[in-house]
């Protein structure tokens, strides 16, 4: 898929706001709340024009048998994806608009996540170094796969920064 970056749009939460409002009457009680995250969550951050959505839900094998409905409502249902405890859902097709990331309430991965764009929010000179970073990556860079990969490390040494810092918040 091509990489498709675009400049900080205030509509971005808008959009997850009513996909949350949307998913919260398809999921129903499963649901304990939505989150976003990833770049689009970020005031002032380019990122691909996708918003990245948190499910987090009670069981999250109960999930599964939503797939069809998910389906027909128009998502790609990508099952774990590379991570296990997590069921994606992708709307959009190739010109995708959503990602919605369902998680158990105690899986580790959410705190990752939320920390990370937390961390974001409140270093604006992290925001421009990430920023300047993905630009520089999107001219190098046509497919979203050698894009991604390319960020790894960046983002896993900012996570580590962010770890360290909400840490610190806790002191």
């Amino acid at each position: 898929m091509k990489v498709r970056l675009s400049e900080y749009d205030e509509n971005w939460s808008k959009m997850f706001e009513d996909e949350a409002q949307f998913l919260g009457e398809v999921l129903g009680d499963e649901i304990i709340r939505f989150e976003h995250f990833g770049s689009t969550s970020v005031l002032g951050m380019n990122a691909k024009p996708v918003i990245d959505m948190m499910c987090l839900v009670k069981d999250i094998e109960k999930i599964d048998m939503f797939n069809d409905q998910m389906r027909l409502l128009g998502y790609d249902v990508a099952g774990e994806w590379g991570i296990q405890g997590r069921r994606l859902f992708r709307k959009g097709g190739e010109k995708r608009t959503h990602h919605i990331h369902v998680y158990q309430f105690d899986n580790p991965q959410i705190k990752r996540h939320l920390v990370f764009r937390d961390y974001l929010r409140t270093h604006p000179k992290e925001v421009e170094q990430y920023r300047c970073l993905k630009e520089e990556l999107a001219q190098r860079y046509d497919d979203t796969a050698y894009y991604s990969k390319a960020k790894k490390l960046f983002i896993k040494e900012m996570e580590q920064r962010a770890l360290k810092w909400f840490e610190e918040q806790g002191k």
